[in-house]
């Protein structure tokens, strides 16, 4: 074969490979301009306004009130803050709540300037600092699952078993960037998982004042949202709308419900007082906010007030800003 016939023949295969090259990019882009046209596109709804956001630095303990928060995928952070970073545990690792110390609401956690902060009632204010490196890491143990935590001291040890009382020693650990967080799945959706360090269940917890006065209509004495320990209290709509948010926008951030929030005694601790009636409200809560049949298995015998969210697009959130309803 001379030269002629190769260039011949070599022209004749590229533009036939042209060919084939052209006909798929036109399948593919028919396919993109359909798929884009068949997938219904997204519809926000207002929905309402977020009128408190609050952040539990230590778990279990006082809820801090701020303005605006970075919500990041295990939670809300404001400065040093980060939400239930900090975890009382006994000596053998496992974890201290309300529910069997319901003092613990009382005590008060907060960072400043790479310091770490504890204040409780007829107590002096402890001082550490937040990054104690050459400290201790535990193995502690959260709802089943282990997590790690760097201890935070015998000065913070002692203020905590004083506090406290009793015959146990307690210690307080935190939760650090570089330590692996809890991996849980939603029950209803095994697909979807998430991330978080020391909270029950889920990074963002959601709940409306009109919920929380619905419940107040029915008791003798009236509750507050810190009662519920929610992370975005949201005003503006009207009683348990948020039941039915699958996912919400609020500024840049993108939320998505993982599910109902069950209670459980914790919400019977008075934030003010520190005791536990054992009833109210939980008994008023299981006269009408229990579960369907079908949802037995997931939430038992726990009344269901407020929503966990598993953070989607990460961002910062503001009071006063407003929370849109994502449909498709």
């Amino acid at each position: 074969m001379d030269l002629k016939e190769l260039a011949v023949n070599a022209l004749a295969q590229n533009k036939k490979a042209s060919l084939l090259v052209g006909a798929a990019g036109a399948a593919l882009l028919g396919f993109g301009l359909g798929y884009k046209y068949m997938r219904k596109p997204e519809k926000a709804v207002r929905v309402g306004v977020v009128s408190q956001i609050l952040i539990y630095p230590l778990k279990s303990g006082k809820a801090v009130p701020v303005s605006v928060a970075e919500c990041q995928r295990l939670g809300l952070k404001a400065g040093e803050l980060q939400d239930r970073h900090w975890l009382v545990v006994t000596e053998e690792g496992n974890m201290v709540t309300a529910r069997q110390q319901p003092r613990l609401v009382l005590v008060s956690l907060s960072c400043k300037g790479g310091y770490t902060y504890l204040n409780g009632p007829d107590m002096e204010e402890l001082k550490f600092p937040v990054q104690q490196p050459d400290n201790q890491i535990h193995n502690c143990r959260v709802f089943s699952k282990d997590i790690q935590g760097r201890d935070c001291g015998d000065e913070a040890s002692h203020w905590l078993t004083s506090y406290l009382g009793g015959e146990k020693t307690y210690r307080l650990v935190h939760f650090e960037p570089k330590m692996k967080p809890r991996k849980l799945s939603a029950v209803e959706t095994l697909s979807l998982q998430f991330e978080v360090a020391y909270p029950d269940y889920g990074p963002v917890m959601l709940l409306s004042e009109a919920s929380v006065g619905d419940l107040s209509s029915k008791l003798d004495q009236k509750v507050t949202t810190e009662r519920f320990r929610p992370n975005l209290v949201i005003g503006d709509c009207k009683p348990f709308d948020e039941d039915s948010w699958e996912e919400i926008q609020i500024g840049s951030v993108r939320l998505q419900r993982v599910m109902s929030c069950g209670r459980c005694l914790l919400t019977t601790v008075d934030p003010e007082t520190g005791v536990m009636s054992r009833k109210e409200p939980l008994e008023t809560l299981k006269s009408y906010r229990m579960c369907k049949p079908s949802e037995t298995h997931i939430y038992q015998k726990s009344p269901l007030f407020g929503q966990l969210h598993n953070v989607k697009k990460t961002g910062v959130i503001h009071v006063g800003d407003e929370v849109y309803k994502i449909t498709h």
